[in-house]
């Protein structure tokens, strides 16, 4: 694949065999400009996990400290908390007549669904729309909830769940380009503390084998565990 003069010019700082503390690779992701717009700061993190065993499946959710520069648009389904879910800010509430829309293939006006329990098994019936799509709520991301304000409050602030893909990385968004050194690196830090917190007991060996971070558009810097 070939790349432009603005990538290519990053990349030659990059020493590719070199592990960078997070500072150092967010201070040289921040130096050169590849796109227009803000780039997301994307971070790879390579695990020790065996992603066909169910019990080696890491997922789990965060709040970073300076949240990701985008605010998600949150819907609810729900039959018995449909003014908390408002007052929290929810941008799409509703119960039987959401999941009527769902089915019907309109799921553009949100990206994170939130259910009480008492939806779930109605919301069964839409699991192979949702799912594909990871929005199908779920207890381990803490998206099916009896504490539906206290978890739209939080969402709004930025928390979002993450998982291992069938090649045993995750793959996340912790920040913009025109984020600070500092935040970029506050949040790199919470965001692999929740890693190693959502560490699986079935795992053996090295966990974390390797960690990189990126812009949008730009090379890969390996960071030092």
């Amino acid at each position: 694949m070939k790349h432009g003069k603005k990538y290519t010019a990053i990349a030659e700082k990059v020493e590719k065999n070199k592990l960078y503390s997070a500072e150092e690779a967010f201070a040289l992701i921040k130096e050169g400009k590849v796109a227009k717009f803000d780039e997301s700061i994307e971070i790879h993190v390579r695990l020790g996990v065996d992603p066909k065993k169910g019990d080696q499946q890491v997922r789990a959710a965060v709040v970073l400290p300076h949240g990701i520069g985008k605010s998600k648009k949150i819907a609810v389904v729900t039959s018995t908390k449909a003014k908390e879910a408002k007052e929290a800010g929810a941008d799409v509430v509703g119960a039987e007549d959401l999941i009527e829309k769902i089915k019907n293939g309109k799921i553009d006006g949100f990206d994170i669904l939130v259910a009480s329990p008492e939806m779930m098994p109605k919301l069964a019936q839409v699991a192979k729309i949702l799912g594909p799509r990871g929005l199908m709520p779920s207890p381990k991301t803490e998206t099916v909830t009896d504490k539906i304000k206290e978890t739209v409050e939080m969402l709004k602030k930025g928390k979002f769940s993450f998982k291992n893909d069938t090649a045993a990385v995750i793959h996340q968004v912790i920040g913009k380009k025109s984020f600070d050194v500092k935040k970029l690196q506050e949040n790199y830090t919470a965001f692999m503390e929740a890693v190693n917190k959502a560490k699986p007991s079935g795992t053996k060996g090295k966990y974390v084998i390797s960690v990189s971070v990126c812009s949008t558009m730009g090379p890969g810097v390996k960071v030092a565990l």
